[in-house]
């Protein structure tokens, strides 16, 4: 039994990657510098995690896998290669991983972890039993990661560092494609470029299932068409080979929606479908695993069926609860058409409420380059309190997430960079009836956790 020891195990991609090669018999081990509540987990499912990295660390390990984070000089890095262990980034061991089984890659700037946990739970409440990687935690499977014995692998195609590049799919789902990671993909044309070299990676025979609406990701499958690639499409407006049409919103707070299929080689046909997790992008995420379904000849009826039953991920418009009379919601938006997408559910769901958005602007990179779509991102929100930049792997030269405040026109925007003070402040001033929403890919969503702790024992000493 091999030993695999992971650098950064606490992170959404090693979590998962660790969780896996459990199931599959390894002896896994990994070590982190925070210990995140994934790493948490994956030490209650018998893998032992160390808050720190030592050299020490990877003794007895067999291979070492290291993030993206991780740079080259950490010393379990160099300790690995002192002793002759192989050191792996994630892109050079995906293969390994799959193994025999068929790869379905769900990619995309937004809307890939949502969709792969959709796509897992669908082949899983179906008795296919697919391995699965999910960059977030799926309430329904209460899990990011499985090795099943099915014959497929679902897997969030992560474009970060190149990673997607690691996988030889049999099918892709390309959700949109919009400029990200400016720390890895300087311009928009690179990062495009990037999506089309992992295009060319699919197997003969192999489709990609596309969505028209987005420009980038319409003529991306356009040119791969253009060369004799397979692809299908699928949009919620524009014209596509899988047209949804929402017929309005259900009690659960999500759409209704229908399902059009033109022929392309098999019948035309209508399905109807009803969510319970909110927003027309979750129409779009429905309607591309829909489309995939038909591809892979799984009845559309009892995908729909599943689909009705998707109860969401962690951390994606996922509502703890509600205390108090304001109800807490905390989600992973980093991007201006994410938090775009999770205001306008927000609205949808709750019409008549006050709607507050807490924002931890996610490295210096990407909150410099996406500026002027930040300042113009929270016009659907009533309240808006913006933290200090979450640094993650980056060092700040000197810029502060104020300078965003100081362009956005919104009528009530206040900057509070400390996180104790932003929660100080949420207690002081929501009242009953508001929403609250914490937008981060940081350690913001302590906010969230705590504001709502605060609330539920309040609203108990008031009994």
């Amino acid at each position: 039994m091999k030993h695999v020891h992971l650098i950064g195990i606490g992170g959404s991609g090693l979590s998962a990657i660790a969780l896996f090669l459990k199931e599959k018999g390894y002896r896994v081990s990994g070590s982190d510098r925070v210990l995140s509540p994934l790493a948490a987990q994956l030490v209650g499912e018998g893998i032992t995690v160390y808050a720190g990295h030592d050299p020490a660390n990877v003794r007895g390990a067999d291979m070492v896998i290291r993030s993206s984070a991780v740079p080259p000089e950490n010393p379990e890095v160099q300790a690995a290669l002192a002793a002759g262990i192989p050191v792996f980034k994630r892109q050079e061991f995906l293969e390994q991983l799959s193994g025999e089984q068929k790869v379905l890659a769900i990619a995309g700037t937004h809307g890939k972890t949502t969709t792969t946990a959709m796509l897992a739970w669908v082949l899983t409440r179906l008795n296919h039993d697919p391995s699965y990687l999910i960059g977030g935690v799926s309430k329904n499977l209460n899990r990011n990661a499985h090795a099943g014995r099915g014959k497929w692998f679902v897997i969030e195609a992560d474009e970060y560092d190149y990673m997607f590049l690691g996988l030889r799919p049999e099918m892709i789902i390309l959700t949109n494609v919009e400029h990200d990671h400016p720390d890895c993909f300087p311009t928009p044309e690179s990062y495009f470029q990037a999506f089309g070299q992992f295009m060319e990676r699919l197997q003969p025979g192999g489709v990609v299932i596309a969505n028209a609406e987005n420009s980038m990701a319409a003529r991306l499958a356009e040119e791969f068409s253009q060369r004799g690639g397979n692809c299908l499409t699928y949009a919620l407006q524009a014209s596509a080979d899988a047209q949804a049409a929402v017929s309005g919103i259900n009690e659960k707070g999500g759409f209704d929606f229908e399902v059009a299929f033109a022929p392309q080689g098999q019948a035309a046909r209508t399905i109807r479908v009803g969510l319970q997790v909110p927003g027309s992008h979750n129409v779009m995420n429905a309607t591309a695993v829909l489309a995939a379904c038909r591809w892979l000849e799984i009845s559309l009826e009892d995908a729909a069926q599943a689909l009705a039953e998707f109860s969401g991920t962690g951390r994606r418009f996922d509502v703890l609860g509600e205390a108090g009379g304001v109800v807490v919601v905390d989600d992973y938006a980093h991007h201006p058409t994410e938090v775009k997408a999770t205001l306008s559910a927000a609205k949808m769901r709750y019409p008549q409420r006050r709607i507050w958005a807490v924002w931890q602007p996610h490295t210096y990179s990407r909150t410099l380059t996406l500026m002027d779509g930040f300042t113009q991102a929270f016009q659907m929100a009533d309240e808006v309190v913006v933290t200090e930049v979450y640094a993650a792997r980056e060092r700040n030269e000197g810029f502060s997430a104020a300078e965003v405040v100081s362009q956005m026109s919104h009528p009530s925007v206040r900057f509070i960079p400390a996180l104790p003070e932003v929660k100080a402040y949420l207690l002081e001033n929501l009242r009953k009836g508001d929403v609250l929403l914490v937008l981060s890919a940081g350690d913001a969503d302590q906010i969230s956790a705590q504001v709502f702790s605060a609330l539920k024992e309040k609203e108990l000493t008031d009994v």
